[in-house]
């Protein structure tokens, strides 16, 4: 007898993943960073979160957070710990869900849902994020919320696509999970990047 389902052959995703993304800020931000107010009207900090260029997957040569697969049985707090761990070395706390976003990603035959967490440095004196997965990452920086939403900007105009690589103003594009967080820009996010949540 055989199935009318898909095949285990097929080339054709059979299930929607599920992906965490998170965002750490950078306690090294520049003192100099200049204020916002706030939407409760105080003046904070703009905050910078770790995230490197991808290599070796889909969505490679685009700007990612730190994140990986959610496993069976795992807490997000604890897939969130974990792959900030084993990707940066950096051991991270306070950690708190901030969005969710449906990723479909048609041109990789993939679709994820990403559970974005938000959280801090254990040890912000010592903070430096390593590449402990080269063939992964080129290496990791920090970014401030403007300069997300100037590489979003800059690749709406050159009609980029979430496995682009370099646009052509040589910003990155942002992988398809980070670009659908900066655009729906939920206030969690905002208030993080701003310094308004600890």
């Amino acid at each position: 007898m055989t199935s009318s389902g898909p095949s285990s052959s097929s080339s054709q995703p059979t299930h929607v993943r599920v992906g965490v993304g998170v965002l750490i800020r950078d306690p090294k931000s520049p003192p100099t960073t200049p204020k916002v107010r706030g939407h409760n009207g105080m003046e904070y900090c703009v905050q910078r979160v770790f995230a490197g260029i991808r290599k070796g997957s889909h969505g490679a040569g685009s700007l990612a957070l730190p994140g990986g697969h959610l496993e069976l049985y795992e807490s997000w707090e604890e897939c969130a710990a974990r792959e900030v761990l084993e990707e940066t070395g950096l051991h991270v706390h306070n950690l708190k869900v901030c969005h969710v976003t449906n990723d479909p990603m048609p041109d990789s035959n993939k679709h994820y849902i990403t559970i974005f967490m938000m959280g801090d440095c254990v040890d912000p004196l010592h903070a430096q994020p390593e590449n402990l997965e080269p063939h992964k990452c080129q290496g990791w920086d920090s970014y401030s919320l403007d300069q997300l939403r100037s590489f979003l900007a800059s690749a709406n105009r050159n009609n980029d696509d979430d496995d682009g690589n370099v646009n052509k103003e040589q910003q990155p594009y942002l992988f398809g999970p980070l670009k659908h967080l900066v655009e729906e820009a939920p206030q969690k996010f905002i208030d993080f990047m701003s310094g308004e949540t600890k």
